[in-house]
């Protein structure tokens, strides 16, 4: 079998790391080689890079957390994702590329322009590699923002409270609706259980075609 990229994305709250370990367990159950890996980390450096973008007390302004970013991507996809595809394993990543996209692109308010050039960086970091299916686990922001609340709130991007989160998903519909092939939009706002149900129902259509 060849390699099958599937990035998760979505807000703050969403379940994407529980579901990415989850139906990780299912796949592996059903016979197939699974990677599980995240953004940024994966590696030794990237996960020294998450450390820092992650940081709330840390003044970054929005290029540098870009350019950290896809220096963490692009040791990524060259140490961990791209290896685990050309072994024909299935890679389930917890944040890819869109999540650039909507955090340091659309929520910023950045003009076309800008935000082709932010496309071609990330494309450059990535050797041109793109998930073969994301999942976006949708849901109201209030309902995953409170999820996350309750759990602690401590990171760069979870403090700036529920109109950011707002715009987040605001971003990532958008990215849908422009690539509805690749992205699949899914509702968060159930159980655990419920969430991994929709997934796994997804899955298994497109592992039928890989």
């Amino acid at each position: 079998m060849q390699g099958v990229f599937i990035s998760f994305e979505g807000l703050d709250g969403s379940g994407k790391t529980t579901q990415v370990q989850q139906v990780a367990e299912v796949l592996r159950g059903q016979g197939y080689e699974v990677l599980t890996t995240r953004e940024p980390g994966g590696t030794v450096l990237a996960e020294k890079v998450r450390e820092l973008v992650l940081d709330p007390l840390l003044p970054l302004n929005n290029m540098t957390q870009v350019l950290l970013y896809l220096a963490a991507r692009s040791e990524h996809v060259e140490k961990v994702i791209s290896p685990a595809l050309a072994a024909g394993k299935i890679v389930l990543c917890d944040r890819f590329s869109d999540s650039t996209l909507v955090y340091q692109g659309l929520t910023r308010g950045l003009q076309l322009e800008a935000l082709e050039n932010l496309k071609q960086l990330n494309a450059y970091a990535c050797r041109g590699l793109v998930p073969d299916l994301t999942l976006v686990l949708d849901g109201d922001p209030h309902k995953l923002l409170t999820r996350r609340v309750s759990r602690g709130v401590s990171d760069r991007y979870e403090i700036q409270g529920l109109e950011f989160q707002k715009q987040l998903r605001r971003g990532f519909l958008t990215l849908a609706q422009a690539e509805p092939e690749r992205i699949r939009v899914l509702n968060a706002e159930g159980s655990a259980d419920e969430v991994e149900q929709q997934i796994l129902a997804v899955l298994q259509q497109f592992l039928k075609k890989a």
